[in-house]
């Protein structure tokens, strides 16, 4: 199958929208982790962050076409439970 350059043009575009869209979202991750490690009872920079990512998240899942499902959980959500239990698992 060929592209018109045109079409061409606008998946190259779109290749490198979702890849930008992406490095946010790996970038918030990164930085919610990070505020856990660091600040346990920061509770508003997590939350902060965390709005941010599920932003972020929510326009990477648009990029690529999945849906928003209303009964999936938010990445900070997950990520926090995740957390808890490395916690628990530590003690």
């Amino acid at each position: 199958m060929r592209y018109s350059r045109s079409e061409y043009a606008q998946v190259l575009a779109l290749q490198e929208e979702v890849s930008r869209a992406d490095g946010d979202y790996q970038r918030l991750r990164s930085a919610y982790l990070e505020i856990t490690r660091r600040e346990p009872g920061n509770e508003v920079g997590l939350a902060m962050v965390g709005a941010d990512m599920d932003r972020a998240h929510a326009r990477l899942q648009a990029l690529i076409g999945l849906p928003r499902l209303p009964f999936t959980h938010e990445p900070s959500s997950v990520l926090r439970r995740e957390l808890q239990r490395q916690a628990e698992d530590n003690d």
